[in-house]
C-alpha cells in the first residue's frame, strides 16, 4: 500500500469522526434544550390545572388583627 494514499485515507476517517462528533453535540445540545422546555411547559401545565380544579384556593387571604 503506498505511504500517501495511507495518509489520505486517514486524514479523511479523522474529519469524518470529526463530523460526525460534531453531529452528535448538535443533537445532544438539541436534546437539552427540548427536555429543558418540556419541563418548564409541564410545570406551567401543572399550575394551570391546579388553579382551574380549586380556583378558591390562594387568590384571597384573610387576616384579623
Amino acid at each position: 500500500m503506498d505511504i500517501a494514499m495511507l495518509s489520505t485515507a486517514l486524514g479523511q476517517m479523522k474529519a469524518m469522526q470529526q463530523a460526525n462528533l460534531s453531529v452528535m453535540k448538535m443533537a445532544m445540545d438539541n436534546a437539552k434544550i427540548q427536555t429543558t422546555d418540556l419541563t418548564q411547559m409541564i410545570q406551567q401545565n401543572t399550575k394551570m390545572m391546579e388553579q382551574s380544579v380549586t380556583p378558591h384556593i390562594g387568590g384571597n387571604i384573610d387576616i384579623n388583627i
